[in-house]
C-alpha cells in the first residue's frame, strides 16, 4: 500500500527555488533513503512531509491525508514519528523520563522500557541528563522518541550519525524491525553505505528534483534504475599500486584506469573469461589481488557522477 504520495512538489524560499517539480512515492513496509548534496532540497521535502513546510504548488499525501492541512496534520501527529539531528530534549532530563514524557503525548504509545532495552539505553544511561550523554547515545533516544507513538511511517533524519559500531547495529536492527512491521521509514542520509545498506529503495536528488531512483542492485547495475543510471559494467579490484595498466589492457582487450593507489577499474563486463585473464595475469606476475567486484559500480561512484555538475541536466526517472 503507497503511504507517501508527492506529485509535482515546489518549494520556495523567497526567488530560490528549493525542490522543482519532485515526484516521490514510498509503501508501507518499505525503507526508502534520500540522498543528495547539501542544499540539494532533501530536508525542504521530509519538512513539507511532516507539515512543517508549506509548498508553493504540488500535492503531498502522507497516509492518505494531507499534512499542510491543520486538521490532517493533527490526526497524523499520532500515527507519525520524527526523528531530528538535534533533539527537542530539556538538557537535563535523561532517557527514561525523555521517554515517559513523549509517551504521554500518544494514545497508544510504547512501553518506554522496551524502546530503552531495544536501543541500548538501561542502566546508569537511562538516567544520564541529555546533556551529558554522548552524541551516539543522543542519537539514539533520538530515535526512541520518534517510535515511542508506534509511528506508521517513521521519518529518521542521519540516524546513525556519529553513533559507534554498537549503536549502528542497533539502530539498523530497528528499522530492520519496523520494516517488517509494516512501517514506512523514510531516512535522510549522507552515509552512502548505510543507505545501500538499509534501502529497499533510494532517491537520489539534486538542485530539488529526482536525478535517480531505483533500488541499490537497479542504480548500481548497467542498464537499470533508468536508462543505464548504473553506467557501463565493469570489473574492479585491488592489487599493489603502480600495475602496467597497458599491458593488463592489451591483455584483457579492455581499458584498466588506477582509479587511485591500488584501485583498479575494468571497463569490461565481469564475463567468467575476463575474470580468469586477470586472475592469470596477476599471477603471472606475481602479483596478489583484493576486493574483486565485477558488474556493478559503488552507489558512491553513481552518486558522485549524477550530482557532480549543476543539476541542469537532471530528471525525474521513476523506476
Amino acid at each position: 500500500m503507497t503511504v507517501i504520495e508527492v506529485s509535482g512538489l515546489v518549494v520556495r524560499y523567497g526567488g530560490l527555488v528549493a525542490v522543482d517539480g519532485l515526484n516521490l512515492e514510498a509503501d508501507a513496509g518499505q525503507v526508502v533513503a534520500l540522498l543528495g548534496r547539501n542544499g540539494a532540497g532533501k530536508t525542504s521535502t521530509v519538512e513539507t512531509l511532516e507539515g512543517y513546510r508549506r509548498a508553493a504548488a504540488g500535492t503531498v499525501r502522507v497516509l492518505g491525508l494531507d499534512p499542510q492541512r491543520r486538521d490532517d496534520h493533527h490526526r497524523l501527529t499520532q500515527r507519525v514519528g520524527v526523528m531530528l539531528q538535534r533533539s527537542g530534549v530539556y538538557p537535563a532530563m535523561g532517557p527514561a523520563e525523555a521517554l515517559r514524557l513523549f509517551a504521554s503525548y500518544y494514545q497508544r504509545p510504547e512501553d518506554p522500557d522496551v524502546l530503552l532495552e531495544r536501543l541500548g539505553l538501561t542502566g546508569a544511561v537511562a538516567r544520564t541528563p541529555w546533556r551529558r550523554l554522548s552524541g551516539g547515545e543522543q542519537q539514539r533516544l533520538s530515535l526512541a522518541l520518534a517510535l515511542v507513538g508506534r509511528p506508521e511511517v517513521a521519518f529518521l533524519d542521519e540516524p546513525t550519525a556519529g553513533v559507534d559500531p554498537q549503536g549502528r547495529l542497533a539502530i539498523r536492527t530497528v528499522v530492520t524491525e519496523l520494516r517488517a512491521a509494516g512501517v514506512c521509514v523514510v531516512l535522510t542520509t549522507h552515509e552512502l553505505e548505510e543507505a545501500e545498506r538499509l534501502a529497499d529503495r533510494i532517491v537520489i536528488i539534486d538542485c530539488g528534483r529526482v536525478v535517480a531512483a531505483g533500488t541499490p542492485a537497479e542504480l548500481t547495475t548497467s542498464g537499470r534504475g533508468g536508462a543505464g543510471v548504473g553506467g557501463p559494467l565493469e570489473i574492479r579490484f585491488g592489487a599493489p599500486p603502480g600495475l602496467d595498466t597497458a599491458a593488463l589492457t592489451t591483455r584483457l582487450r579492455a581499458a584498466v584506469v588506477e582509479l587511485r593507489p591500488g584501485e583498479y577499474r575494468v571497463d569490461a563486463p565481469g564475463l567468467p573469461a575476463t575474470v580468469a585473464a586477470l586472475t592469470a595475469w596477476l599471477a603471472e606476475h606475481d602479483l596478489p589481488l583484493a576486493d574483486l567486484r565485477a558488474g556493478r559500480q559503488r552507489l558512491e561512484d553513481v552518486f558522485l557522477r549524477l550530482t557532480a555538475g549543476d543539476g541542469a541536466g537532471g530528471s525525474d526517472t521513476r523506476p
